[in-house]
């Protein structure tokens, strides 16, 4: 004969409705073990120190944030220009680098720590230091846009640390680039006062060959008695270093000793150099050439980093909750076992 009730097969196995009842008998071990553990869960809630997170967005720079680092360099000048991905690169290269976050580690979070802190190991300190700061690359959505985010204890110190380590890693980004453009100005420079020199002693040599040509010109000139130009005087007569002429000898002694003496004195070539002074200011330029890093920016900050007002953990209310539901199975699983318990010493 069935009733409402779910049939016991054997001596061991428990009718629901009974169980239902046993656990209601048994109601204020089950309040008593779920207050406990709610009570615990909420001394750990509201006695954990609370943990903020400032998070700090960046973006590439703008063409005008890296007009400095092209400041004399193009077409003209055989040095490509720096493009705004080549420089956010650099940047993002080096706010990523492992030699930035262990200087990072070492000079500004080993010292924030107490001294009873710093007595564990190193690796078990730089594990938690890379849990709490911590930088994200792009992402599908934003593919030019990174994070930093950095959790503490003091909401102001992790606005400040997020804020100094983008800095640093500007400072570095920028002090790479800088190096890279003054070196390469330094080479240009070198090149073209190669050039220059190069220009100078060829210069020189022909003056010296053009005196030694005056030179036989002149003895031909005074050996036949020849003192003044035989040729028509209204026609033009050349006594520039170019002349090249086999015929001088024909401008007569006088003219020729002139010019010999005019380009024995003469002190510099450079007068005569073509192009010269063009390459003397290019030279210039780059031998002076000096990037002002203030002038520089090699990111853009995407929003304002604000200090953080609420803690991110704990979370008060999940943890209490999940305190009630764990008290009260564990109150359940306690009233179970005192009911089996009971009916197996009641059977014996």
């Amino acid at each position: 004969m069935q009733d409402n009730r779910i049939a016991v097969r054997d001596d061991d196995e428990i009718d629901l409705i009974a169980l239902a009842r046993g656990l209601w008998a048994q109601k204020w071990l089950i309040i008593a073990i779920t207050l406990l553990v709610t009570a615990g869960a909420a001394a750990y809630a509201f006695l954990s120190k609370p943990v903020y997170e400032a998070k700090l967005f960046i973006m590439p720079p703008t063409q005008n944030g890296i007009a400095e680092l092209n400041y004399g360099r193009g077409k003209s000048t055989e040095l490509e220009t720096y493009s705004i991905k080549h420089v956010y690169e650099v940047f993002a290269r080096n706010l990523q680098g492992e030699s930035l976050r262990q200087t990072f580690f070492n000079e500004i979070y080993l010292p924030s720590l107490d001294e009873s802190q710093r007595k564990g190991a190193l690796d078990r300190l730089y594990d938690r230091f890379s849990r709490q700061l911590v930088v994200k690359g792009p992402g599908k959505d934003t593919p030019d846009r990174f994070s930093v985010t950095v959790q503490s204890g003091d909401p102001v110190k992790a606005t400040e640390w997020a804020k100094a380590y983008v800095a640093r890693a500007s400072e570095a980004a920028e002090s790479e680039l800088i190096k890279n453009v003054t070196t390469e100005a330094s080479v240009r420079a070198r090149n073209l006062e190669q050039r220059i020199v190069s220009l100078r002693e060829t210069a020189q040599r022909i003056r010296e060959d053009r005196i030694q040509q005056l030179r036989e010109a002149l003895k031909i000139a005074e050996a036949i008695g020849l003192t003044t130009p035989t040729i028509n005087s209204s026609a033009a007569v050349d006594i520039t270093v170019d002349t090249g002429s086999k015929m001088d000898y024909q401008r007569g002694s006088k003219a020729l000793a002139a010019e010999i003496q005019t380009l024995e004195s003469r002190a510099s070539d450079d007068a005569f150099i073509e192009d010269l002074r063009k390459l003397q200011m290019r030279y210039g330029f780059y031998r002076k050439l000096d990037i002002d890093p203030e002038l520089i920016s090699v990111y853009r900050q995407d929003g304002s980093v604000e200090v953080p007002e609420s803690p991110i953990k704990p979370r008060k209310g999940l943890i209490m909750l999940l305190g009630t539901i764990a008290g009260a199975l564990l109150g359940m699983l306690s009233a179970l076992v005192k009911i089996v318990f009971n009916r197996n010493e009641y059977k014996y």
